[in-house]
């Protein structure tokens, strides 16, 4: 592992996380929206449009539980294609790297053990100045946030059983 300063660097600078979520695709890309992540996420107390901003910029802001404030912004989305797109464009307390993209994107299981099932991945790829600790830290969200999507998934599932 390199090191810059005494502080381990990575040598990726891309997270990816995947699951195979127990639900159809319509039950999970209702939730992929960038208001609705507190729906899901458990880290975040509360997401919400942030006024002001121009009609053509989709901007949310994620208040997190932990005090820390995030403003994302929609870079694209895709109904036919099933992924969004977002980017940090500021954050309180300030991050410790330059900038990072994000891509959730889901497909159907069409086949096989997993059918009627979603996959999805959510990709962040980090400027280069974010070190071993941001990637390990996204690493860790990014699951706890797949977990909470099949939470919120399950959930949905159970009430269009009734």
């Amino acid at each position: 592992m390199a090191s810059q300063g005494g502080k381990p660097i990575a040598t990726t600078n891309e997270v990816i996380e995947s699951a195979v979520i127990r639900a159809p695709l319509s039950h999970i890309w209702h939730f992929i929206k960038l208001p609705d992540f507190d729906k899901f996420w458990p880290a975040i107390a509360k997401a919400e449009h942030v006024r002001g901003v121009s009609s053509e910029t989709d901007v949310v802001r994620w208040t997190f539980k932990d005090g820390s404030v995030v403003e994302v912004k929609q870079d694209e989305h895709s109904n036919l294609e099933h992924f969004i797109t977002y980017s940090v464009i500021s954050a309180e307390p300030e991050l410790s790297y330059s900038s990072v993209v994000s891509t959730i994107r889901c497909w159907p299981v069409t086949s096989g053990e997993f059918e009627d099932n979603t996959f999805v991945r959510w990709t962040s790829k980090f400027s280069s100045d974010a070190d071993l600790g941001v990637l390990e830290d996204a690493k860790y969200k990014r699951r706890d946030a797949l977990e909470g999507l099949a939470a919120a998934a399950a959930q949905m599932v159970k009430e269009h059983q009734k």
